[in-house]
């Protein structure tokens, strides 16, 4: 006899067990040779040793089906934990990155976002610099989130300068997470669309998921983490040395930024600037350069930025 204990990693493990356990005596009918002991988030199995693996290889697709639609229901219940075999979940989710809330499938929608993510299996830090509606936060966010529910990391760190046009955290109302939270709801947001709130609240409150500004990173080591820093063009030269110089052992990091809006004082060299140059070359680092055909958001805004980038050639 073995034995095998799994650990759900949903928001309410209810929607997986169905209303008065529905969906979880209909798996218990499915695996008559196995005994399943369910406490709250915990699912322990004992039996067969391959009668387990089978278990766990069909509640990973029927988790899967859960995280594309957003429910369950006896039908697909039956038919995921049922047959060894099955169709529901293969159709059209080979470059899917994450299924976000409500069965949203995000994936690398334009070439350069692709090669964010194809670059990510190959390379430990990952420079991604295009304008505005690019999606280089958004495919960097969905990298790591996904790695995060694949157990590639244990933790996901999301930083930016606390640096905007005209702005100065002191005029700002609040105290200091109320001052930092404007700088950093493009990251909240993101992660909004892709984990289910209950799920993202319990991450931010056990720290598994660390959005934070720039200053918080030094002395640190990220380890087994993914790092994101993003509107980096606003980090100097030694803000961004002082992120890179973060990573640990089985960490990934990916830089976004937008070249074309600096908001540092004129003195001040734009640290994504220097590291194009400095970086170049290094094995493990690789640059991915979007630009207008990337843009997802309004098509004006490939119009808007063709018309300034013309104006900066004039």
């Amino acid at each position: 006899m073995s034995e095998s204990i799994l650990q759900l990693d949903i928001g309410s493990p209810l929607e997986i067990y169905g209303p008065a356990d529905k969906y979880l005596n209909e798996i218990k009918e499915l695996f008559p040779k196995l005994k399943i002991i369910v406490r709250g988030e915990m699912i322990k199995l004992i039996g067969e040793e391959a009668e387990i693996r089978l278990f766990e290889k069909r509640f990973d697709l029927l988790l899967i089906y859960f995280d594309k639609f957003g429910k369950l229901n006896e039908d697909a219940v039956r038919q995921i934990m049922g047959e060894e075999e099955n169709t529901v979940t293969k159709t059209g989710g080979g470059d899917v990155l994450v299924y976000g809330r409500h069965g949203k499938l995000i994936r690398a929608l334009t070439p350069n976002q692709k090669k964010m993510v194809e670059s990510s299996a190959d390379h430990d830090l990952i420079l991604a610099i295009g304008p505005a509606g690019t999606g280089k936060t958004y495919t960097a966010v969905a990298l790591a989130v996904r790695a995060l529910k694949n157990k590639e990391v244990k933790k996901i760190v999301l930083t930016r300068p606390a640096i905007e046009a005209g702005e100065s955290l002191g005029f700002l109302p609040g105290d200091m997470k109320e001052k930092l939270d404007p700088y950093l709801q493009p990251l909240y947001d993101a992660l909004r669309d892709m984990l289910p709130t209950q799920k993202f609240l319990s991450y931010l409150e056990d720290e598994t998921i660390e959005v934070a500004p720039l200053a918080f990173m030094r002395g640190r080591t990220l380890s087994n983490a993914f790092a994101i820093l993003d509107e980096a063009q606003n980090a100097s030269t030694s803000q961004l040395k002082m992120f890179l110089t973060r990573m640990g052992k089985s960490s990934k990091f990916i830089v976004t930024g937008d070249v074309t809006q600096i908001d540092l004082p004129r003195k001040k060299q734009s640290g994504l600037l220097q590291a194009q140059e400095i970086l170049k070359g290094i094995k493990g680092v690789d640059f991915i350069y979007l630009d207008g055909r990337d843009v997802v958001r309004h098509r004006l805004v490939t119009r808007i930025i063709e018309a300034y980038n013309k104006l900066d050639e004039e």
